[in-house]
């Protein structure tokens, strides 16, 4: 099997486990009795910002697996990863308020439609990245900050999130852990 090959379905395997454990993630802080240690990763109300924790924590835990893997050896690997997963987040709000704002509503059908597609336009992303020919090691090295960046700030804004309708709890108004 050919490297392209083999990335590929690494990065289509990725979709069915960041879309897994991301609907784990979904209910995982309620299930858990809203055990506070699990606050920075799992959603913490019905925010949009807080579904966005459900396709960043599990691209990332899969893009360990992947370096793991190849992680070494593959082109563009941290700016692929980088970009794929900044993909999710960002499809996520755009669709999710442009279908809201053209029905006025929410249906929970296309939520989850929204989370698959984010995540497969995510993932198919880093495929392109990771078979494209190399692009610059600043790049690279810069790459795992601007992660590292988006991380802090999903788990900052889960306990002090601004007062805006990105962070604003559809079902109870509140905002954040502390509502």
């Amino acid at each position: 099997m050919t490297a392209k090959k083999s990335i590929l379905r690494w990065e289509l395997g990725g979709i069915v486990f960041i879309v897994v454990l991301g609907t784990v993630l979904h209910f995982a802080f309620d299930w858990s009795g809203r055990w506070i240690p699990l606050a920075p990763i799992a959603a913490v109300n019905e925010s949009v910002w807080e579904h966005l924790k459900l396709g960043f924590w599990p691209a990332l835990a899969y893009a360990a697996l992947e370096y793991g893997r190849f992680g070494r050896s593959a082109k563009n690997f941290a700016l692929a990863k980088t970009v794929g997963i900044y993909v999710i987040p960002i499809t996520i709000v755009v669709l999710y308020y442009v279908y809201t704002a053209i029905l006025g509503h929410g249906l929970l059908a296309v939520d989850i439609a929204i989370f698959v597609v984010a995540v497969i336009a995510g993932q198919l992303v880093s495929y392109r990245l990771l078979a494209a020919s190399p692009v610059s090691e600043r790049l690279n090295r810069f790459a795992p900050i601007a992660l590292a960046v988006l991380a802090v700030i999903l788990v900052l804004f889960t306990f002090w999130p601004p007062r805006f309708p990105l962070f604003r709890d559809a079902v109870t108004g509140g905002y954040g852990i502390i509502g």
